[in-house]
């Protein structure tokens, strides 16, 4: 990143762990109780993950001039694996952009992950798979 780099937004959370665990946005945007055992943070990812990839497939759309008919939704797996000792993380995101021809749907959700910050962040250092559904 280069210090000419405009800063658009930070997220700030404080979390906590043990029966009474929660994750809680600095801005008030986040309040989420952390179930027990552990945190799922996979699941926390999966969402975070999720809401910045549709931002990003909004934007994809928007660049091609592509009226999305309807709100499109991604249902995203983040699978915690092991292997010999060492864990690491698969990503399945199955995407739906209703109302939009499939080859164009197809290219739109190609491009997100070109845009997404997130993507952008795992590119090459997770297997991921999306499928148009």
């Amino acid at each position: 990143m280069t210090t000419a780099a405009k800063l658009l937004f930070t997220g700030q959370t404080h979390v906590t762990s043990g029966p009474d665990g929660a994750a809680h946005a600095n801005d008030g945007s986040l309040d989420i109780k952390l179930a027990q055992p552990h945190p799922a943070a996979e699941n926390l990812f999966a969402a975070a993950w999720s809401a910045c990839y549709l931002g990003a497939l909004g934007l994809a759309a928007a660049q091609r001039k592509v009226k999305l008919p309807s709100e499109p939704s991604v249902d995203t797996t983040i699978d915690l694996n092991n292997a010999n000792g060492a864990f690491f993380l698969r990503a399945r995101l199955d995407v739906s952009v209703p109302g939009v021809d499939r080859a164009v749907a197809q290219k739109l959700i190609e491009a997100a992950h070109g845009i997404c910050p997130y993507s952008k962040a795992v590119h090459g250092n997770i297997e991921v798979t999306t499928t148009l559904v």
